[in-house]
């Protein structure tokens, strides 16, 4: 399996979660279970079936965190040494040269990425556009949206 980059914070949040599904979690669906076994006919009991079915989904995350945690390559951005370019983990502000509004987007990992904190997927079209390049470049993004220009403003490594 390939590397799955992570910044320091990603890492921690999925340590997080991993740890409150196995101190939290499972152990809250182990004893919905027993409640509803104690309830008797387990064929017609709805109570159980939806335990069982959480147990399966908590038992499956925790495989699933591991796993990435194992495959994990852990990149400390306020380590990076790049320059000045655009890299996993780099803070970028950068401004639609169309409509002349101005955000700034962390580059993170699948899983690090929200919107809403102004967090972007590596995968990203605007991620895929802006790595490799420095404050100043023009990049041309291909988004659903349609064909969007921005200009890299700044790049940070925080």
């Amino acid at each position: 399996m390939s590397k799955i980059p992570l910044t320091l914070n990603g890492a921690q949040q999925l340590k997080d979660e991993l740890q409150r599904l196995k101190t939290v979690d499972r152990p809250a669906v182990i004893a919905a279970i027993a409640e509803a076994r104690s309830h008797g006919d387990l064929s017609e009991n709805a109570e159980y079936d939806a335990a069982k079915e959480r147990q399966g989904f908590i038992e499956g995350r925790i495989a699933e965190i591991e796993s990435k945690l194992a495959n994990a390559q852990i990149i400390d951005p306020r380590t990076l040494d790049a320059d000045g370019r655009v890299v996993f983990g780099a803070t970028v502000e950068i401004e639609d040269i169309d409509a002349g509004q101005t955000v700034t987007y962390q580059i993170v990992g699948d899983d690090e990425a929200d919107i809403k904190q102004n967090k972007i997927s590596l995968n990203s079209p605007v991620a895929r556009a802006l790595i490799g390049k420095y404050a100043g470049d023009i990049v041309e993004v291909h988004t659903p949206g349609g064909r969007r220009e921005y200009e890299i403003l700044d790049v940070r490594y925080e």
